[in-house]
């Protein structure tokens, strides 16, 4: 099985490393800079796991010469119409797309351009950075992927993607209900990155401040009444989880969104705020939380691109 993985960033570059170390069939495609940087380099990871380098086989946009197996998507959501054009020369009628981005919008896209069953569910939980040298510096213990069928059939070709992706370093998992995981991830996501983005704080600074934690709770009960009406209603233990991980006092827990915000990068807020906003809109479903955190974070959009503009 060959697998091309899109993007050598902090979270494809990590799975496929650790994939290609354990002696899968591994190809990265990135963009010049990046690719420069692998062949001088090495693709280098700093973990709790073990530390590692290798030296990644890789390909560049124009010159994939034939079908892989299985296509890793990592890229930024903002990327993604960008990485459709490089990675069509991949698809195959019998490639399947694994799909990390955040939200659900790309899975509609993404089923529009190769059609239907070229995709399958995918989530991956992990917290990493590209630090200033460009290696993937893992933050937490967490690395898991999950993937399946959207309709939960254990099918044939799923099995055969479990199969490769076991024993590589990372808890791997083939799941019977990963359309609901990944409704779940987004309202974490969203729930995460709209509490911390409107409050310019972490979880604990939030919490301790009088009104904090109720501020919370509303904005997170907010988001999953729109998913129960648009998408797949969560479980009842992620819904304990996420309320804990939410109201967690002296918690540090903030979101990459707050995080880019911070450092005046692109954020991902169309994907993770705006389009459960339109959601919810075309339902006629009140959610003024949802509405403040994304024209505060279309505000900051707006300037950062006016600055980008500036001579």
């Amino acid at each position: 099985m060959r697998l091309l993985v899109v993007g050598a960033g902090s979270t494809g570059g990590y799975f496929g490393a650790r994939l290609a170390q354990a002696g899968r069939d591994v190809t990265f495609l990135v963009r010049g800079e990046r690719a420069a940087d692998l062949r001088t380099n090495g693709l280098q990871i700093i973990s709790p796991h073990g530390d590692l380098t290798i030296s990644p086989k890789l390909v560049t946009a124009g010159d994939i010469a034939a079908p892989y197996a299985v296509i890793l998507l990592t890229v930024k959501a903002f990327s993604l119409e960008a990485a459709l054009k490089d990675i069509a020369p991949a698809v195959g009628p019998e490639t399947i797309i694994l799909p990390v981005l955040n939200g659900m919008k790309h899975v509609d896209i993404l089923r529009e351009r190769f059609g239907p069953k070229s995709v399958a569910g995918c989530v991956c939980i992990i917290s990493s950075n590209l630090d200033e040298k460009g290696r993937i510096v893992q933050l937490t213990r967490h690395q898991s992927l999950a993937y399946g069928e959207f309709d939960g059939t254990p099918s044939a070709r799923l099995q055969n993607i479990d199969a490769f992706m076991q024993g590589a370093g990372f808890d791997a998992r083939l799941s019977p209900t990963i359309e609901r995981e990944m409704w779940e991830k987004w309202i974490l996501l969203a729930s995460l990155g709209g509490i911390t983005c409107l409050m310019r704080g972490s979880i604990g600074e939030i919490e301790a401040v009088e009104g904090g934690r109720q501020f919370a709770q509303h904005f997170l009960d907010e988001v999953v009444s729109v998913v129960r009406l648009v998408g797949t209603p969560p479980s009842a233990s992620f819904m304990e989880t996420a309320v804990a991980t939410l109201t967690a006092p002296g918690s540090t827990l903030t979101s990459s969104m707050y995080r880019d915000l911070q450092k005046g990068g692109r954020i991902e807020a169309d994907q993770i705020v705006g389009d459960l906003l339109a959601r919810a809109r075309r339902k006629n479903i009140e959610t003024p939380l949802l509405a403040a955190a994304y024209a505060n974070l279309s505000i900051y959009q707006r300037r950062a691109a006016s600055n980008l503009r500036a001579p």
